[in-house]
């Protein structure tokens, strides 16, 4: 190993622990995290009407693309992974309409 090999490590060392978030990040997002889980565990106790499934959906998919891009660094890994993270929640949705739209459509015919 030659003395000009150790620069070249030390700033590939630097430029990739620029990509991850620091403490205080992780600090800010486990805040904002706390604050959508409150939300989430108000829908039980406030009535929210018929808003209450689309918010919880939404606020679903928020809290999924914070942890997977954050927590799970997928924001800094190779973009295969989040496809196939996104493709995941994509088809999680999809059944979850699919289910939602059977419900409604046998409580119409039985009613």
């Amino acid at each position: 190993m030659s003395s000009t090999d150790a620069p070249e490590q030390a700033s590939s060392t630097d430029e990739h622990d620029d990509h991850h978030p620091t403490p205080r990040q992780y600090v800010n997002i486990a805040v904002v995290l706390a604050v959508l889980t409150a939300l989430e565990v108000s829908t039980y106790f406030l009535d929210f009407g018929v808003i209450a499934i689309p918010l919880l959906v939404i606020l679903m998919v928020v809290k999924f693309l914070y942890v997977a891009g954050w927590f799970m660094h997928l924001k800094f890994d190779s973009r295969v992974f989040g496809r196939m993270m996104y493709t995941g929640l994509f088809l999680a949705l999809g059944l979850y309409a699919l289910a939602i739209i059977v419900i409604l459509f046998d409580s119409a015919t039985i009613a």
